[in-house]
């Protein structure tokens, strides 16, 4: 009785989350409180007939500039966080434009948000806003895309007291977690629901954003949740900047920084 109902259980996890393996599909078992090990669940999944992904051997770059997540790497919690953008359509053919901004060591994400477009100006208030609520990072990972190498992001940044790492033209995979982020984002949500106009689009991002940090599983964290990991994780050095005065005018943005306060 106990394994039909895990076996049911296992096929309407497999029907939620469609691109997740049977070691995937054990962390979520185990988040709801089943005994189970992997080797019991891929018992179950292969007499299910349930694929298993196969292994992908990774391909080697020609290199990695001194910028990048290869040659430095994220540290501690608030160490490098990445941004970046990613592109989808309604179901009537309109532009969504995804931004999304990430803690390279926790994996969590700290921001996603979707528009018609996106400014560096609405990139500036998402930044203020991280750092209001969260802290200063010590670096910031980007491409050289427009929005991230504007005057007033370089500005900001400066007056933070954050280091911006700009990679090389040319070559995403130095922006590695940004783009393991929106690969999943496509496969997991892009490719799998249409949007039929911004509002519900903007809907499944906050759903997105919760689900991630708080119930998908990740790998590299020993099948820990984000938000798991996070909450083992030291609070950040970094103290939280006091926004003297913020508007939409570059030029009037003035941004002071407490120091750093260990604890």
């Amino acid at each position: 009785m106990e394994e039909r109902n895990l076996v049911r259980r296992i096929h309407e996890l497999v029907r939620k989350h469609p691109r997740y393996g049977y070691r995937f599909i054990t962390a979520k078992l185990r988040q709801e409180g089943w005994r189970v090990n992997f080797k019991r669940i891929y018992r179950l999944w292969r007499r299910e007939g349930l694929k298993v992904p196969k292994k992908t051997r990774k391909r080697r770059r020609l290199g990695h500039s001194g910028n990048s997540c290869i040659r430095r790497r994220a540290e501690h919690k608030d160490h490098v966080w990445t941004w970046d953008f990613i592109h989808d359509r309604t179901a009537k053919g309109q532009p969504l434009k995804w931004f999304a901004i990430t803690d390279e060591y926790t994996r969590e994400s700290l921001a996603l948000e979707v528009d018609r477009s996106i400014t560096a100006d609405r990139v500036l208030d998402i930044l203020t806003n991280l750092f209001l609520t969260r802290g200063v990072p010590e670096h910031i990972r980007s491409d050289n895309g427009p929005e991230f190498i504007a005057r007033a992001i370089r500005r900001h940044a400066e007056q933070a007291g954050l280091e911006m790492l700009y990679i090389e033209p040319g070559a995403p995979w130095e922006n590695g977690y940004a783009e393991s982020f929106f690969s999943r984002l496509r496969d997991e949500l892009l490719n799998v629901e249409e949007f039929m106009n911004l509002a519900e689009a903007r809907w499944f991002a906050q759903r997105r954003l919760h689900e991630y940090n708080e119930e998908r599983p990740h790998s590299s964290l020993g099948y820990q949740t984000p938000a798991e990991f996070a909450a083992g994780c030291a609070a950040s050095v970094r103290a939280t900047p006091s926004l003297q005065q913020h508007s939409r005018n570059p030029e009037e943005t003035t941004l002071t920084v407490t120091q750093p306060i260990l604890s």
